[in-house]
């Protein structure tokens, strides 16, 4: 493993394979680490890293507040999670790179794609999380943690998320920063010494900022229909990535490819054959 420090964060990255690079967003919702590339959901019976690796070089890294990144108590977006994928790339002497979102991740890589179009390559977009019921169940979670805040204060938030090893998506009392409180003293002791009202105020703005629509969340629409980045957008179908979130992916990106292959038939045999043959297009 390597790691760098980006935008002021500890960033821990690995890269795998020779070829034109495909910097990777992590799937995993708040807890997107490189390792769920191989580990989580989905892409655990697709391994992905391993057939692409064999003709590109894939950047897989921790997003901030996930696996063993670091992070900074501020009102996030989707623009924050872009820049740390831009600042990777520039990390790694890299003046461009195709993109690969999985989950989440492709928020992160569509939002990069608009702020810095120049750099982007291609994209593939796979089973990008979205939807009314996934827009519902993320305010649900942030709101049940500044609940919890209101209720205990940041210090019992500290004492909660080292008595256990859940995450934020399990336990969302112990909120987004919940692995860096684990990992970090330092931070946590920080952490808890934020002034509340503050804090709640950060956190109702991220709700906001990064869970905006009920479609796939991140760049305005008008913003992706300027894009001329070619896209393979691979559909989900489930309460977190609604088939329709890729759906609005392909109508917006005036250069995407859409597989219309359902969930249940996108297995090893299929699904990086697809990704290497749109890859190798461009």
């Amino acid at each position: 493993m390597e790691s760098a420090v980006i935008d002021g964060i500890y960033t821990r990255y690995e890269v795998i394979g020779t070829g034109p690079p495909v910097l990777m967003f992590s799937p995993g919702g708040f807890d997107s680490a490189l390792d769920n590339w191989r580990t989580f959901s989905i892409y655990r019976r697709l391994n992905l890293l391993d057939h692409l690796s064999t003709r590109y070089t894939c950047i897989i890294f921790d997003r901030r507040e996930s696996g063993s990144s670091g992070g900074r108590v501020e009102r996030i977006s989707w623009d924050d999670y872009a820049r740390q994928g831009k600042g990777l790339l520039d990390h790694l002497g890299l003046a461009q790179a195709h993109l690969m979102g999985g989950c989440v991740g492709c928020s992160s890589a569509a939002t990069l794609a608009v702020s810095n179009p120049e750099i982007v390559l291609s994209m593939v977009l796979f089973s990008p999380a979205g939807g009314p019921k996934y827009r519902m169940n993320q305010h649900a979670r942030l709101y049940q943690h500044m609940s919890y805040v209101v209720e205990n204060g940041l210090d019992e938030v500290v004492r909660l998320a080292k008595s256990h090893d859940k995450s934020f998506s399990s336990d969302p009392r112990v909120g987004p920063w919940v692995t860096v409180i684990r990992r970090d003293q330092s931070f946590a002791e920080s952490y808890a010494q934020t002034n509340t009202e503050r804090y709640l105020t950060i956190m109702g703005g991220m709700a906001r900022a990064l869970f905006n629509r009920d479609a796939v969340p991140g760049p305005e629409p008008e913003d992706l229909m300027q894009l001329d980045i070619p896209a393979l957008v691979v559909p989900g179908q489930d309460q977190s990535h609604a088939t329709s979130a890729a759906r609005y992916l392909e109508e917006c990106l005036p250069e995407s490819q859409y597989w219309d292959v359902p969930v249940s038939q996108q297995t090893e045999e299929t699904a990086p054959p697809r990704i290497l043959e749109f890859l190798d297009s461009i």
